[in-house]
């Protein structure tokens, strides 16, 4: 029975931990970023191709993303064409563990589907 429990439990917490980056960034993001079309900014799918390019690991991908977005600044930008186009981002407030678990959903998500 505490086998069955454990196994429960661990379960729960997987599945909870998998889908926290999706539960913040469609809660957050998703207002600006369309999952594919171009509308107040950059669609993520656009965002991630690039950050991809220039970050093709996942530490790194997610430690400049979220380091990025806690404090947008347009010299360290991945993106300076999107700048031009919607402006800097503005600076949103959320803590860097919230953003590096947004961050890493992101890079492990396929948003062409």
């Amino acid at each position: 029975m505490k086998k069955l429990l454990l196994l429960f439990i661990l379960l729960l917490n997987n599945t909870y931990a998998s889908n926290y980056g999706e539960l913040l960034f469609n809660g957050n993001c998703i207002t600006c970023h369309l999952k594919t079309k171009k509308v107040s900014a950059p669609s993520i799918k656009e965002v991630k191709k690039n950050y991809i390019n220039a970050f093709p690991k996942e530490k790194d991908f997610v430690q400049y993303m979220s380091k990025w977005v806690l404090q947008p600044n347009i010299t360290t930008s991945v993106m300076k064409y999107a700048i031009e186009e919607f402006e800097l981002m503005p600076e949103l407030g959320y803590d860097k563990y919230t953003l590096e678990e947004i961050s890493k959903y992101i890079y492990r998500t396929d948003f062409s589907r």
